[in-house]
């Protein structure tokens, strides 16, 4: 059974840092074309936010380069967002995605982030 649990979302203040983790567990990693984190916002549909290819190349939405980084660790089955320099725009539900065997997405159940005063 292939599982994504995300972690590290919370409440921080504008200008602030958090860093997302998703753990992926139950699928072959040398089956793992890509993974990355989308955004959900209330009212809004899902959108990409960064990708990391298999051979480490990087996708990321205009709205957050420069300020995001995501990365990935196979031995650790992980991948990661850090994220600086939030604004309160970013507000929304994240959701990590593993692509596997170029044709076949797996999500997790989302990890809420709010940046507020």
């Amino acid at each position: 059974q292939v599982q994504l649990v995300e972690s590290g979302g919370g409440l921080v203040q504008p200008g602030g840092s958090l860093s997302l983790s998703c753990a992926a567990s139950g699928i072959p990693m040398s089956g793992v074309n890509a993974m990355g984190w989308y955004r959900q916002a209330p009212g809004k549909q899902r959108e990409l936010v960064a990708t990391i290819g298999s051979g480490s190349s990087t996708n990321y939405a205009d709205s957050v380069k420069g300020r995001f980084t995501i990365s990935r660790d196979n031995a650790k089955r992980s991948v990661y967002l850090q994220m600086n320099s939030l604004k309160p725009e970013d507000t929304a539900v994240y959701y990590c995605n593993v692509r596997w065997l170029r044709n076949r997405d797996y999500w997790g159940q989302g990890t809420q982030v709010t940046v507020s005063s």
